[in-house]
């Protein structure tokens, strides 16, 4: 699946909103988005193929959070292309967008 195809989905968009505020584990983020655990594995797992997500352990629990960096590149024929780049910021960019 490419990343416009993850992208192209309602419930995965609500994922990743929802992950954009605070890594979350995955009973967590069901039922803030409102599907079971199952749903959910699937949809992440997507996000996960697709390199939008990654997730850790801390105990029994697998967390999610938005990936650090993801670059799609489009290049239609012959020689044009697109980049498109997202890096994580800062953390002085954070805090300065948090107390505005």
């Amino acid at each position: 699946m490419t990343l416009i195809d993850a992208l192209g989905n309602g419930t995965r968009l609500a994922i990743l909103r929802e992950l954009s505020r605070e890594p979350m584990y995955v009973s967590e983020l069901a039922t803030e988005i409102g599907m079971d655990g199952k749903t959910a594995v699937h949809h992440l797992s997507t996000l996960e193929d697709a390199g939008l997500v990654e997730h850790y352990r801390r105990g029994n629990r697998k967390y999610y959070e938005l990936a650090r960096r993801i670059e799609l590149r489009i290049a239609p024929p012959p020689e044009r292309a697109f980049v498109l780049q997202a890096d994580p910021l800062d953390d002085e960019s954070e805090s300065e967008s948090e107390s505005s």
